[in-house]
């Protein structure tokens, strides 16, 4: 039996366990409520004969039982409160469950009194049976949050390692280009960290730390359920860096976009959120800002230009609402990337450009005086680490841009930086680019909150990826390794479905500006 066949198994089992625990309360109601007015008629004399008293109330019982159990089974299917999946939740499952009851004894009632042949109880059995399984199924409710909350407490005391003050991260996607910056970092604060990549890039990334004893390699695809369910036992943390990254990477293929980049985080999330999983740091982007003379902060209004950024939108919309008391998700939207780290790309403005005035002699810019926020790799990095060790009131349901405000730069600022570092190297200016992302955005938040400062300036990152070239520690610049767009369109990447996901289509379309 497959992993969503398993699980519309125990949903329907607790379907079931559900009426069942509802044909408990209408029955107990009813019973005690015959009771009580059977004690009320002897203790007060009303009627004499206790024999013939308690008959006529067994057979009153009997007689009415199945009907209401009937009425109100009926009445709360009708409503959905048995629906697999539960769309009803919390306190409104609880009210649209006692209307469904009440609206049943009504109905019990004016059959009562309407038709001559329909059972006969007394008004005061009546109403008090009313009564008491309204209370039954609120008692019922809070008992079962208080039970879930107690449950959420011990899993969270459970997750606690004394023996190392350090508990087990799981970074889902850890093997590209901010992962295999990070890892090492984790591993060096003492975290035990289990890597889930699927390796589409090789292990060179990673090479150097594979065999660390502080290392556990899960080598699969994050969209498959159960290796995520397998992966995420025994986590103390949850970080997501998994995604097709980049607008023409994620243009290649729109359905496998949104499998990746929305679907299975909100797979993963839910997972997480099932194990007990408190903190779970998002890779988002600062390219959700889109468009925008303004200088923009986490407030600002979101102006994607393309699916990558509308992808990130909907997924921080989808944390967002799986969001409660026992999980708080923190999602970073991080600056124009730039920088070595263990798997570098070049299909970053910033690397490709000192790449090309190295190796080509020529740095060409489209749309110079676009605004974009740069950011070095390492410090991406070194963000996630801050995410992480931050008090989680600090972090809990936090968006943070990921930057430096000195570090808002236009394409144009960018060539001449790089031109500095290699005079010979001329600056080509094809005019308006096709991409029509402009933003600066601001940092303040990031920095006041986590203290988070940059190590790295653009002029230090360029000066590393030139050395780089210069030292023949990279010879082709366009080799497809360094490429997420050629990775996928030369080598490719296996489609699964997983399910429908009509759900996720929606909240693309609504993470799209409206037209002005």
């Amino acid at each position: 039996m497959d992993i969503s066949a398993q699980r519309a198994t125990r949903l329907g089992q607790g379907a079931a366990l559900r009426v069942l625990a509802d044909l408990i309360f209408v029955n107990s109601a009813l019973i005690v409520a015959f009771a009580l007015h059977f004690f009320y008629l002897i203790t007060t004399r009303i009627e004499a004969d206790s024999s013939s008293l308690f008959w006529r109330h067994a057979q009153g019982l009997v007689s009415c039982v199945w009907i209401l159990d009937l009425t109100c089974l009926v009445l709360l299917s009708v409503s959905g409160f048995y629906s697999v999946g539960g769309h009803l939740r919390g306190r409104y499952k609880t009210l649209v469950g006692i209307q469904a009851v009440s609206i049943a004894y009504l109905l019990f009632g004016l059959a009562s009194y309407a038709l001559t042949d329909f059972p006969k109880i007394p008004a005061a059995v009546w109403i008090c049976a009313w009564g008491l399984t309204a209370i039954l199924m609120v008692l019922d409710r809070l008992w079962a949050r208080l039970w879930g909350n107690a449950v959420h407490q011990s899993s969270a005391h459970r997750r606690v390692r004394p023996e190392d003050g350090r508990g087990r991260v799981l970074v889902i996607g850890g093997a590209g280009y901010i992962g295999s910056a990070l890892l090492p970092k984790l591993l060096e604060k003492g975290y035990s960290v289990r890597l889930f990549d699927m390796l589409l890039y090789g292990t060179e990334p990673v090479e150097g730390i594979l065999s660390h004893p502080g290392l556990e390699l899960v080598q699969a695809d994050f969209r498959h359920i159960d290796r995520v369910v397998e992966a995420m036992r025994d986590v103390d943390v949850v970080i997501h860096l998994g995604a097709i990254v980049g607008d023409p990477a994620c243009a290649l293929d729109e359905e496998l976009t949104i499998e990746v980049n929305l679907m299975a985080t909100r797979m993963i999330a839910e997972v997480a959120k099932g194990y007990g999983v408190q903190r779970f740091i998002f890779a988002s982007t600062c390219s959700v800002y889109g468009a925008s003379d303004e200088l923009l902060d986490e407030g600002s209004a979101l102006n994607p230009v393309s699916l990558y950024a509308r992808s990130k939108i909907a997924s921080e919309k989808v944390l967002m609402s799986l969001a409660d008391p026992y999980f708080a998700p923190a999602c970073l939207r991080f600056g124009t990337i730039f920088g070595l780290s263990g798997r570098t790309r070049f299909d970053l403005v910033v690397n490709l450009l000192a790449a090309k005035a190295v190796l080509d002699g020529e740095i060409t810019v489209f749309g110079s005086d676009q605004w974009r926020p740069f950011l070095h790799v390492d410090d991406a990095a070194h963000s996630v680490l801050l995410t992480l060790e931050a008090p989680l009131a600090v972090t809990r349901n936090q968006v943070f841009n990921v930057g430096f405000d000195e570090q808002n730069y236009t394409l144009g600022q960018v060539a001449q930086l790089i031109q500095a570092q290699v005079p010979r190297a001329r600056i080509v200016n094809h005019g308006h680019d096709s991409d029509r992302r402009n933003y600066r955005v601001d940092f303040r938040k990031i920095r006041s909150v986590l203290g988070f400062v940059p190590s790295f300036t653009l002029a230090q990152g360029i000066a590393q990826v030139v050395q780089a070239i210069q030292r023949g520690e990279v010879t082709d610049y366009r080799d497809s390794k360094y490429s997420n767009v050629k990775v996928l369109s030369e080598e490719g990447a296996s489609r699964l479905v997983l399910g429908q996901n009509g759900w996720a289509y929606e909240l693309i379309r609504e993470a799209a500006p409206t037209p002005a």
